[in-house]
């Protein structure tokens, strides 16, 4: 908005939509956070019981600020428009199964990823071609759209649910999406001539996350719960579909694919087809390594990090040779 009444002053509105987005996060969360639901304790979790009381669905916070920091300071387009919608829908499906005394069905919520996935792979197609950059290797192929389509369907569903699975230590997930969104953007400079629209929000989503981590630094304060978890992935999924790379993924989000994906392979394989594999690995990895490793929730933090942030950085100079 504040671009379209100010189009000369784009570089300070930009400035400016960033420390809004995260003042307004941190006020928001210490204003309100009183009025979220309290976590129950993740009875299967390692030092689940430990949250147990905790204000959870944070996520329904900086997801709100979020998007009204991208309405008044970033560019608009239908397109743009139609993502924040989807993020709050994803949201709101997170934070409804925060606030449910009872879980819900671990089948109705892949069904409604799988919707929103569905939604976004349309809207994509009709704003942008099905041509995908093999980044490190500098060379592009135009796929039929209708792969196009399902590929973006597997991206869209996978990232929203390795993210969720990721999110059980105090600052671990949010941590690792802010990683991977700003190797991303970064991806996005080096590659691009003129940024795309989309890349200046990048920044402003992964400050309003840096609000949320200011209260859920080990020891938290409070959780993003799933509203919040949801919502990264799907931001995550749509930024790296925007920087034309999609297959970059498993590189600029390595640690959350094994963190939260090992899990949901794992017992998808025994569930549906009775076979057990890494039967003495404790999943999500970050469970393993607090269990059977002994480290502690800030060394998770540290070390997962460290791990995404040197893939990051080979992976941006391969991008640059």
């Amino acid at each position: 908005m504040f671009n379209i009444l100010f189009p000369q002053g784009t570089p300070w509105i930009a400035f400016l939509g960033v420390i809004f987005s995260f003042a307004v996060t941190c006020i928001a969360i210490a204003r309100f956070h009183k009025y979220l639901p309290t976590d129950q304790g993740r009875k299967f979790a390692h030092e689940g019981a430990l949250s147990a009381g905790k204000p959870r669905g944070a996520g329904i916070i900086f997801v709100f600020v979020f998007v009204a920091g991208a309405l008044l300071f970033a560019p608009l387009s239908p397109e743009l428009i139609i993502y924040w919608i989807l993020i709050i829908v994803e949201m709101l499906t997170g934070y409804f199964d925060d606030a449910a005394e009872k879980p819900w069905n671990e089948y109705l919520k892949g069904f409604l990823d799988f919707a929103v996935a569905v939604v976004v792979a349309l809207a994509f197609l009709h704003y942008n071609s099905s041509t995908v950059t093999f980044a490190i290797f500098g060379s592009s192929v135009t796929l039929p759209p209708i792969v196009f389509a399902i590929l973006t369907i597997i991206l869209v569903w996978a990232s929203i649910n390795v993210t969720n699975c990721s999110d059980g230590v105090d600052g671990l997930s949010g941590t690792l999406t802010i990683i991977t969104l700003m190797t991303i953007f970064v991806m996005d400079r080096v590659m691009e001539d003129v940024a795309d629209p989309f890349t200046y929000t990048i920044l402003l989503f992964s400050v309003c996350i840096l609000g949320y981590l200011w209260y859920n630094a080990t020891p938290s304060k409070l959780l993003m719960g799933d509203a919040g978890s949801r919502a990264m992935g799907l931001f995550i999924a749509i930024a790296i579909l925007k920087s034309r790379s999609p297959f970059m993924y498993f590189l600029v989000a390595i640690v959350l694919i094994l963190d939260g994906g090992l899990g949901l392979i794992k017992v998808s394989l025994l569930r549906f087809l009775k076979i057990h594999i890494l039967k003495n690995t404790t999943t999500p990895l970050h469970d393993h390594a607090r269990k059977k490793l002994g480290w502690s929730n800030a060394q998770v933090v540290f070390r997962f990090a460290i791990i995404q942030i040197v893939v990051s950085v080979a992976a941006i100079y391969l991008i640059t040779l």
